[in-house]
């Protein structure tokens, strides 16, 4: 099937981004198997091509606007959820070495599917709960960089991201909305878990003029080995 990317390219442009041929195909084949895999499993409530293309696509590359995604980074998506931001990522930032981790197994296994189906190399879906891989020796404090979509305040998601990210490296939650007040309750959470908020970038994209912010948390120093709690503690009682 032939789909039209002009309102993609266009945006993309704005982002001094441009798309081969090839991975223009790589994108058409992904939005076919994630609305196929739909049809038996929950991964969007978001289906129509346009849509997919602006909230979930463009959405997931719109960190390339606001930070250099173009060096051989690792980075870890965590909770991926159908695998945003990590696959579009990977897809136009191929230098990228990137780690897929969701806590529901299907969900790993159909990104499986798609990085065979496309030929992405340097990517991998690993199936497993946050607080369970960042006791392993193999994923904490060993990204560059952590980015996640999933929706939690930002207390609760700086205990489960920080303790992958390396002294030095970077934690970047994709937050929408009025964010003032949250990050400013968050900063002493923050701290605990050895970042700091350095910035926060927002803007706006697309024809439905969608809001984006991102926080940009630098890691200063290790965490604490106490963090992450145990399973279900940081979102039933974040950080103050």
């Amino acid at each position: 099937m032939q789909y039209n990317f002009e309102k993609f390219n266009h945006v993309l442009k704005n982002w001094n981004i441009t798309l081969t041929d090839i991975q223009l195909n790589q994108f058409a084949q992904y939005y076919e198997m994630l609305i196929e895999k739909n049809k038996v499993m929950n991964l969007t409530a978001i289906t129509e091509f346009d849509e997919v293309i602006e909230k979930h696509f463009l959405d997931s590359i719109s960190l390339g606007a606001v930070i250099d995604l173009t060096q051989p980074l690792k980075v870890l998506d965590l909770g991926t959820g159908a695998g945003f931001p990590g696959i579009p990522l990977k897809i136009v930032y191929p230098g990228l070495q990137i780690t897929l981790a969701d806590s529901l197994n299907k969900r790993i296994l159909f990104l499986q599917e798609v990085i065979e189906a496309l030929g992405l190399e340097g990517i991998e879906a690993v199936h497993g709960r946050a607080e369970e891989m960042a006791r392993n020796v193999t994923f904490r404090e060993h990204y560059d960089l952590c980015v996640s979509r999933a929706v939690a305040n930002l207390s609760t998601l700086s205990e489960y991201c920080l303790p992958f990210v390396v002294t030095g490296g970077k934690f970047i939650p994709y937050k929408s909305g009025e964010i003032t007040e949250e990050v400013e309750n968050a900063k002493n959470a923050v701290s605990r878990l050895g970042g700091s908020i350095s910035d926060i970038h927002k803007f706006s994209f697309g024809e439905n003029d969608l809001h984006r912010s991102f926080v940009m948390i630098d890691k200063v120093k290790k965490t604490p080995k106490a963090y992450p709690r145990k399973a279900g503690t940081p979102s039933k009682q974040p950080l103050t």
